[in-house]
C-alpha cells in the first residue's frame, strides 16, 4: 500500500512561490554585497597573503627536500623578503630623485628633437616629398605637453615619496594604516607558508567530494599557467631593469636607474617595457649625438634579444609556450577590454585557456568524432 505523501509545512509552501525565491536570493546577494564591502581590506590582506605563501612555496619545497624543517625554510624566506624590501627602498630614493629629473628634462630635449625633424623635413622636400609645413611644430609642441602633463601629475607623488613628513608619515605610523596593514600580511603570509598544505586541503573541503578531483586538476592547471607566469615574468623583469641600467650607465646616459626601473617595471607586459624605457633614453642621448643614440638602441635591442631568444623560452616555456602574434593580439585585446590591468591579466588568461583546451577539449569526443 503506497503510503500518502506527507503534508507540506508552512515554510515549504511559501518556498515554492517563484517569486518569494527571487526575493530571497536577491537580499542574500544584497547582504552578501554589503558585507563584502566592509570586509574588502581584510579579504584583500588575506589574497595578498595568500599569493605570497604560493609564490615562496616551490622554494619552501625545495628546502624541505634538503632536509630544511619548515619553520627554518619560512624564517630563511623572511630574510630574502626583508633583503629585497631593505634594497628596494634604498634604490627607491634614488630611482624617485633621477625620475623627478627625467620628467623635468625630457621636455627641453623635446625641443632638441625639433632640430632633427627639420634636417628629417627638409631631406623629404628634396626628394618630392611635400604637405609637411609645420609638422616640426605640431610634433614637438604635442610632444612638449604631454610630457609637462606628465611632469605635473608624477612629480609631486615622487617628491611625496622622498619626504620623511608629512601626511604620507603621519598615514604610514597611524593606527590601521599602511604599517599596520604590511603586518598583518605578513603575519598571515607567515601562518599560511607554515601550514600551505594544511590550508589547501582545508579549502578542497568547502567542495563536494566528486568535485574535489577534479578541482585539484584545475589548480594545477592554474597553478602552471598564472602561478609559473607571474614568478617567470618577475624573473625577466628584474634582468631587464638591471640590463638596462647597467648598458646606460656604461654609455653615460643621465638617469640610467631611472629608466632601467621603467623598462622592468613595465616589461611586466610583454614588449611594453623596451617601448617605454627606450622612448627617453634616446631623448636624453640627443645632444651626445648619432653614435651614443646608436648605441643606446644597441642596449635596448639586445635586452630584447636576450629575453626573447634565451630568458622567456627557458622559464616561460613551461607556463605559456604561446606564440608572440598569440601574446600580442592577447595584450592589445586586454587593453582594450581593461586598460592596463587587462593588459597584465591577458597572457596568463590565454594561457589558462590553451591548457584547458588541451586537458579537456582536445581530448574530448566533441572534437575528435565532431558534434
Amino acid at each position: 500500500m503506497i503510503a500518502p505523501p506527507k503534508p507540506l509545512n508552512a515554510f515549504q509552501y511559501v518556498w515554492r512561490n517563484p517569486w518569494v525565491r527571487a526575493a530571497a536570493f536577491l537580499l542574500a546577494f544584497y547582504v552578501a554585497y554589503r558585507l563584502l564591502g566592509r570586509v574588502a581590506t581584510v579579504i584583500v590582506d588575506v589574497l595578498v597573503a595568500f599569493l605570497i605563501a604560493y609564490l615562496a612555496n616551490p622554494l619552501l619545497n625545495w628546502l624541505e627536500r634538503g632536509r630544511v624543517k619548515r619553520g627554518l625554510g619560512v624564517f630563511f624566506v623572511l630574510l630574502i623578503f626583508a633583503g629585497i624590501f631593505t634594497l628596494a627602498g634604498a634604490l627607491l630614493v634614488t630611482v624617485s630623485a633621477q625620475l623627478i629629473s627625467l620628467l623635468n628634462t625630457l621636455p627641453d630635449q623635446v625641443g632638441r628633437l625639433g632640430e632633427l625633424l627639420d634636417r628629417l623635413g627638409g631631406w623629404l622636400q628634396e626628394r618630392g616629398i611635400t604637405g609637411l609645413d609645420n609638422a616640426r611644430e605640431r610634433l614637438t609642441d604635442a610632444a612638449q605637453a604631454y610630457l609637462r602633463n606628465l611632469g605635473t601629475n608624477i612629480i609631486p607623488i615622487l617628491q611625496n615619496a622622498l619626504s620623511s613628513t608629512g601626511s604620507l608619515f603621519n598615514r604610514l605610523v597611524s593606527i590601521g594604516g599602511v604599517v599596520g596593514q604590511i603586518l598583518l600580511i605578513l603575519l598571515l603570509s607567515i601562518y599560511l607558508m607554515l601550514d600551505y598544505s594544511r590550508v589547501n586541503a582545508a579549502l578542497l573541503r568547502f567542495f563536494p567530494r566528486p568535485w574535489q578531483p577534479r578541482v585539484l586538476e584545475f589548480t594545477g592547471l592554474v597553478g602552471t599557467a598564472v602561478g609559473g607566469y607571474v614568478r617567470g615574468q618577475l624573473v625577466i623583469a628584474l634582468f631587464i631593469g638591471i640590463f638596462v641600467w647597467l648598458g646606460l650607465s656604461l654609455i653615460g646616459i643621465p638617469s640610467a636607474a631611472a629608466i632601467g626601473f621603467l623598462a622592468g617595471a613595465f616589461n611586466i607586459v610583454p614588449y611594453l617595457g623596451p617601448i617605454i624605457g627606450a622612448t627617453p633614453a634616446l631623448l636624453l642621448a640627443l645632444p651626445s649625438g648619432w653614435v651614443t643614440m646608436l648605441l643606446v638602441i644597441v642596449v635596448f635591442v639586445a635586452a630584447n634579444q636576450i629575453e626573447g631568444n634565451f630568458l622567456s623560452p627557458y622559464i616561460l616555456s613551461k607556463t605559456t609556450d604561446l606564440h608572440p602574434i598569440t601574446v600580442l593580439v592577447a595584450i592589445l585585446v586586454g587593453v582594450a577590454l581593461l586598460g592596463f590591468t587587462g593588459a597584465l591579466l591577458a597572457v596568463p588568461t590565454v594561457a589558462l585557456g590553451k591548457l584547458l583546451m588541451e586537458k579537456y577539449y582536445y581530448p574530448s569526443r566533441v572534437y575528435t568524432e565532431g558534434p
